[in-house]
């Protein structure tokens, strides 16, 4: 039996769809910045330019963690934490019959897992109403297969 959970951004524009908007926006700040420039306006192409390399500084942040999530998957041998930030995998295995969660609250706006020695904070991109379902479901799913000591 196996139960999995999926936390990710909620991204309304892919890389992809990015890079095709920022060429779009590139194209139509750049065509202003010539026309001013031809007329003896220089320093307007230079805020262009200026205003380009902001745009693309911001563009570039989202698009490398616009597809960030975590993966949650609890067997009966481990819990398996994936965790993808920035291109950046990394993952965690946690043995079910020790693993305690602590859910989410005011002073601790995470879910906390802890396991021998081993703590993970999860949900650091979903909401706080997400982070709450996912850390009962999570913990009824451990206490009702008895992995909970």
């Amino acid at each position: 039996m196996k139960h999995e959970w999926n936390l990710k951004r909620n991204c309304s524009l892919s890389p992809r769809q990015v890079g095709i908007a920022y060429g779009l926006l590139c194209t139509g700040v750049i065509g202003v910045g010539v026309v001013f420039a031809m007329h003896g306006i220089w320093f307007v192409l230079a805020f262009a330019l200026l205003e380009i390399g902001g745009i693309a500084l911001a563009l570039l942040h989202y698009a490398r963690h616009a597809t960030d999530h975590e993966h949650v998957a609890l067997s009966e041998e481990c819990l398996l934490i994936e965790r993808v930030e920035a291109g950046q995998r990394e993952q965690i295995r946690l043995e079910t019959c020790w693993t305690r969660i602590a859910l989410p609250d005011r002073r601790r706006p995470l879910i906390a897992l802890e396991s021998r020695g081993v703590k993970v904070e999860l949900g650091t991109f979903v909401s706080e109403e997400t982070r709450e379902a996912v850390a009962n479901e999570l913990q009824r799913e451990l206490r009702g297969n008895s992995y909970l000591a």
